[in-house]
């Protein structure tokens, strides 16, 4: 069972004795729920992890610790405390705003994503926890199918393509990074800080392993909706050019983290309690995946990896 807020907030050493402490909540989450405490001085976000979280491949500790580093480098909010063996964190609350998807992929923040992005892959310590999408559609498909989820009428087709790609990308092995692996819009935000612009802060960890950098790349793709001119702006800035390898590499996981976009929705349509329309939310990127895997450039993509040798 999960704990109330109030239950949670007496296990916060520096919150259980403050008198006139405000709570409320905030929204915009499907898979937990998530509340500012402010404390007259200071606030906080205390988030309480959704039931059976664990299905999805969520490491509590895994989360921890990969904010925790994000908060070290100046990507996130900083880690103020960890309820255990809950596992829910709480986190310095961010003065600032979402920046709407219309702006975020103008060229100037979408070479702010690219940095901060880079700057984690990078600098971030190991992670105890992977993150590799073949092997997790693998798991989601897994549970799905136990609990009974709807799958779509072309899921062999839709798997085969996974298959290409998968045998394609092993000629040429990624090096496993630290990576957050859910770049949504939701979880981005402008801190107000004094200047002209914000601190662009990237949230919510708890997908966060070691894995493919373009895996990270081609999921903020994927949600911001991003064409190929706007991809090459993120490439270039992430690697300094765009090489064909990079390009084709992009293309080829853009549908494969749609697909895992697509089974969390199926797997979270039997085992979550919110009230989330999460098989609508898995057709929709059932489809788009079905549209990006369609792509006539998608035989061409696979061939640049026909050759052996680590990339660079």
């Amino acid at each position: 069972m999960s704990l109330t807020i109030q239950q949670a907030i007496a296990r916060v050493p520096f919150l259980e004795n403050l008198p006139d402490l405000k709570v409320s909540a905030l929204s915009g989450g499907i898979t937990n729920l998530n509340y500012r405490i402010d404390t007259g001085e200071t606030s906080y976000v205390i988030r309480i992890t959704g039931e059976n979280t664990a299905l999805l491949g969520i490491k509590r500790d895994v989360e921890h610790a990969a904010n925790s580093s994000a908060g070290a480098l100046g990507i996130s909010p900083e880690v103020c405390f960890f309820i255990e063996p809950e596992g829910y964190l709480v986190t310095r609350f961010v003065n600032g705003k979402h920046i709407p998807p219309a702006e975020i992929i103008k060229p100037h923040n979408i070479r702010r994503v690219a940095r901060k992005l880079r700057l984690f892959h990078r600098n971030a310590p190991p992670l105890n926890g992977e993150f590799n999408v073949f092997r997790r559609v693998d798991m989601l498909t897994e549970v799905s199918r136990t609990n009974n989820s709807k799958f779509p009428f072309d899921f062999d087709w839709i798997m085969a393509k996974a298959h290409e790609a998968e045998h394609a990308l092993l000629n040429e092995p990624y090096s496993p990074a630290p990576c957050h692996n859910d770049l949504l819009n939701l979880n981005f935000m402008d801190e107000d800080v004094p200047g002209e612009i914000g601190e662009l802060r990237l949230l919510d960890w708890e997908y966060a392993g070691m894995g493919d950098v373009f895996f990270d790349l081609g999921n903020f793709c994927h949600h911001h909706r991003l064409d190929d001119e706007q991809a090459q702006i993120l490439l270039r800035e992430y690697f300094g050019e765009v090489t064909p390898k990079h390009f084709a590499r992009l293309k080829l996981m853009i549908p494969m983290s749609e697909l895992h976009e697509a089974l969390w929705g199926t797997t979270q349509s039997r085992i979550s309690t919110l009230n989330e329309d999460f098989q609508g939310y898995a057709d929709l990127w059932f489809g788009r995946m079905r549209m990006d895997a369609s792509d006539y450039k998608w035989d061409e993509w696979l061939r640049t990896f026909k050759s052996t040798g680590l990339m660079h």
